[in-house]
């Protein structure tokens, strides 16, 4: 995937107000997940500090589950510092630095989205992943290798219909 472009900085208070909507929709969209819509719905009520790493019990991320035009692929990242196989995502900061360094461990409220392809497939490796790969979603299940958040993401998937 291509580097993140940083536009304009976007109004803090209007953010909170469309995640919070974007989480309340989800919500009624996917019942059994109303109960973690909530908590981080209710983690948003710190303001915009939970975008940043300066929130220091944790702060949102975002990342993507990628699937192929034909929907049975799903585009995994080797990440360089991490050392596995991971969804595109990142900060919502926009930081860019790689190592956590001093930084006390922390919780990563990760947004996560399904992103499908409709045209090229062809990935653009960036400065944190060392490779990246198309896997078929319906032997992720049972790659024992593969994080369980994205085993979780291809069971969802392969149920949808």
């Amino acid at each position: 995937m291509a580097e993140p472009i940083i536009s304009s900085p976007v109004d803090a208070s209007a953010a909170l107000d469309m995640l919070a909507a974007a989480l309340r929709t989800h919500a009624k969209t996917v019942a059994e997940q109303a109960a973690l819509a909530a908590e981080y719905r209710a983690f948003l009520g710190g303001g915009s500090v939970v975008f940043t790493r300066a929130h220091r019990s944790g702060h949102f991320t975002a990342s993507a589950f990628v699937v192929s035009v034909d929907g049975e692929r799903t585009l995994l990242l080797h990440h360089a510092k991490l050392g596995r196989w991971l969804q595109p995502g990142g900060h919502a900061d926009g930081d860019l630095a790689l190592p956590r360094g001093e930084e006390p461990a922390h919780w990563h409220w990760d947004l996560r989205y399904v992103v499908r392809c409709t045209g090229d497939e062809t990935p653009q490796i960036n400065s944190e992943s060392r490779a990246f790969a198309w896997r078929r979603i319906d032997e992720l299940g049972s790659d024992a290798l593969i994080d369980p958040s994205i085993r979780r993401m291809a069971a969802r998937w392969l149920a949808r219909a």
